[in-house]
């Protein structure tokens, strides 16, 4: 292990609650082990840890990040993700090279969709110059992971949202039945919503979208329309 995480193993260990980590584990799909520790009590620990030992230097953070990536216990992924949410808007051009690793490895929901959206897009609003040539390779990939990358990491931008890029990539994959592709469409769909309702209301009648795409896409439409 890295020497710089060995006091956060520490922590972790101490941390740790077998039995929390137990339903942490089912509720992941029996994928990823856990010390058992939920968000607020990691987060203190982030926090005390990096008053304590500062972010990592920047020539060793891909060796830290990877050698996070390589613990078994979930808690490294979020703790190097949440490290990395707070260096992103300093990020050097090359660390899209590590997002995309992290993305392909240990892939689930849980680190995919933070990395899309805190990492990934925070780092093509400072580089918009990659975005087209990862994204365009990304579709490509057959990668599901990758493809909901493409998707999401736009989540955030609001009226900035490239729309001519997101209806291709939707468009590209539509009549797919994997429901992470489908989730991920109507998600984007949905944050879009609240910058553009009548556009996502008109783009949704107009297309042949999955029928889970279509209901995530228009869920804060209906319940503002319910709320009035």
């Amino acid at each position: 292990m890295h020497p710089y995480l060995i006091p956060v193993l520490k922590q972790f260990n101490t941390a740790a609650d077998p039995e929390i980590a137990f339903y942490m584990k089912k509720y992941m799909k029996e994928r990823y082990a856990y010390f058992g520790i939920k968000s607020p009590g990691r987060r203190e620990i982030l926090a005390t840890f990096l008053n304590e030992h500062g972010y990592p230097d920047i020539s060793e953070l891909e060796a830290v990040a990877k050698d996070c990536w390589e613990q078994p216990q979930r808690e490294f992924q979020y703790f190097i993700m949440e490290i990395l949410g707070k260096l992103a808007k300093k990020a050097e051009k090359e660390l899209i090279d590590l997002y995309e690793y992290m993305v392909e490895n240990k892939s689930w929901w849980d680190t995919v969709d933070y990395i899309a959206s805190n990492l990934v897009g925070v780092h093509f609003q400072k580089y918009p110059e990659l975005i087209r040539d990862f994204t365009g390779k990304w579709m490509d990939s057959g990668n599901i992971w990758l493809q909901r990358t493409a998707i999401l990491f736009q989540l955030k931008y609001k009226k900035n949202t490239d729309l001519e890029l997101l209806t291709d990539y939707i468009s590209r994959l539509q009549g797919s039945k994997e429901f992470f592709i489908n989730k991920a469409v109507g998600w984007m769909l949905r944050e879009y919503s609240k910058t553009d309702g009548a556009w996502v209301l008109k783009y949704v009648e107009s297309k042949p979208l999955a029928p889970l795409s279509k209901r995530e896409a228009l869920k804060w439409l209906e319940r503002k329309s319910n709320a009035k």
